[in-house]
């Protein structure tokens, strides 16, 4: 498999999966429209607190992280080897340094986030910095610096702002259908009862189906995004054999990462959860499985 093929692929599937959302923000309006008679100011103020939660989360959202975290930020004096591997990674892709943060806990695991390459941040655990050799330690940076690259966190802040338009039509629908809707005596005159009463039961539907499908877009994107910075670590290192050997390694460490939460999990390049494996769990893992993930390197 070529690593370029694997790369266009992944950002074919990341586009089309974030059309999939827009279209299904435009069909819930819609229908919103159909039941109430006028959803235009109520699909404009959605996407007005949509977009506003989604401003203040984009600007501000690596200070909260770091802070959960409880992540301290390193110079070159106190781990001069961690900043030459930053270094050397800025110099491969053409970035510049980001600022570099540690975490003080024993589970190996990192992260990236900041808005956009100007302003991002890459943190690992001690964990990571004891466990992995030198090549593998590349393989983990040149992943969250492709992160970083590939703008992903532009991706997901876009995807997050389409799934809370979703929650909040799906929202008003429900509370609509349960208050009545229009009035019946205005939809007699009419002559619209029936439409209206099976459009109200459509509604009912996709209120309560359209978050469920909004989340498991949103994971489906996470785990495209994964795929995609794995690929383009691959091509930086030109050895993908450090990134999967790497990846083998922190799945096997059972040691969960207490610094870490539901609300971060999916920064992570590893699930830091350590939840049981099932099928359920993969539905709704933000991460692709490691075998996949480690089986496409080592074929590229």
């Amino acid at each position: 498999m070529s690593i370029y093929t694997e790369i266009a692929a992944n950002k074919r599937r990341s586009y089309l999966l974030i059309a999939c959302f827009i279209g299904a923000v435009t069909f819930l309006g819609w229908v919103f429209g159909q039941i109430t008679g006028d959803a235009g100011m109520g699909v404009t103020l959605a996407f007005i607190m949509a977009i506003f939660s989604a401003f203040f989360s984009y600007y501000y959202s690596d200070k909260i992280v770091l802070a959960i975290s409880q992540a301290r930020e390193v110079s070159l004096e106190s781990d001069w080897q961690l900043y030459q591997i930053v270094e050397n990674l800025c110099i491969a892709t053409g970035l510049p340094r980001p600022r570099v943060y540690v975490i003080d806990d024993t589970a190996p695991n990192a992260f990236a986030t900041g808005r956009n390459p100007e302003h991002a941040v890459i943190c690992v655990t001690t964990g990571l910095l004891m466990k992995l050799d030198k090549r593998e330690l590349e393989g983990v940076i040149a992943h969250e610096m492709a992160h970083v690259k590939n703008y992903d966190m532009l991706v997901m802040t876009l995807t997050v702002v389409l799934v809370g338009v979703i929650s909040l039509l799906s929202d008003w629908i429900l509370r609509f259908t349960f208050w009545g809707g229009r009035s019946r005596k205005r939809d007699e005159n009419r002559g619209g009862g029936q439409v209206q009463l099976v459009l109200m039961i459509v509604g009912i539907v996709l209120a309560v189906v359209a978050p469920l499908i909004a989340t498991l877009i949103k994971l489906a994107v996470s785990r495209q995004r994964e795929y995609l910075a794995d690929a383009s670590a691959a091509l930086i290192t030109r050895y993908p054999e450090g990134l999967a050997r790497a990846l083998e390694k922190i799945a096997g460490d059972r040691e969960p990462l207490e610094a870490a939460n539901k609300a971060t999990a999916h920064l992570y390049i590893v699930n830091p959860l350590k939840d049981h494996a099932s099928a359920m769990n993969s539905l709704f893992s933000t991460h692709p499985p490691i075998g996949e993930r480690v089986q496409r390197l080592r074929s590229m």
